[in-house]
């Protein structure tokens, strides 16, 4: 019975399609014509010219392929400016944990990628009440510039 259950699970995982990136709570979700390397350079592009910097970089995809294994295009950008983060600290440090705030590009079947990411007064949302108006106007400035950010970056 145990290698049936087994069995079972595996071909259920196997079997299940992949989740696509749609509408989620507090998420933006930009699907484009670009390709993922199109898409990657072009959030480096946005980031350069955006009062913010790409302060971390992960990429599922990248270290799949140094073992052997391909995967479709994955990779976080993590955004963020250290007077950002004093403000931050300042109203919150427990909205540090938060921090850097994410841009999330994925490589989608067709060959296109999409760009999401959580807006920062979402990701701030659960420390509104410590952290009072100066976390809320932060997030509220930090959405500006993930938007501006996220427009270029999509743009044609």
């Amino acid at each position: 019975m145990h290698r049936i259950l087994k069995f079972l699970t595996i071909f259920l995982l196997l079997a299940a399609p992949a989740q696509a990136l749609g509408p989620r709570d507090g998420w933006i979700v930009h699907d484009t014509d670009k390709s993922y390397t199109d898409l990657v350079q072009a959030v480096r592009d946005a980031v350069s010219e955006a009062p913010i910097a790409i302060v971390t970089q992960a990429s599922a995809s990248d270290g799949a392929r140094m073992q052997g294994h391909t995967i479709p295009g994955n990779r976080v950008f993590g955004l963020y400016r250290n007077d950002y983060a004093r403000r931050m600290l300042d109203a919150s440090v427990a909205a540090g944990i938060e921090a850097p705030i994410r841009l999330y590009v994925t490589e989608e079947a067709d060959g296109t990628a999409t760009l999401s990411y959580k807006t920062p007064s979402h990701v701030f949302a659960p420390y509104a009440e410590e952290g009072g108006a100066a976390l809320r106007a932060l997030a509220d400035e930090l959405d500006a510039v993930f938007e501006d950010v996220a427009r270029a970056a999509v743009a044609e």
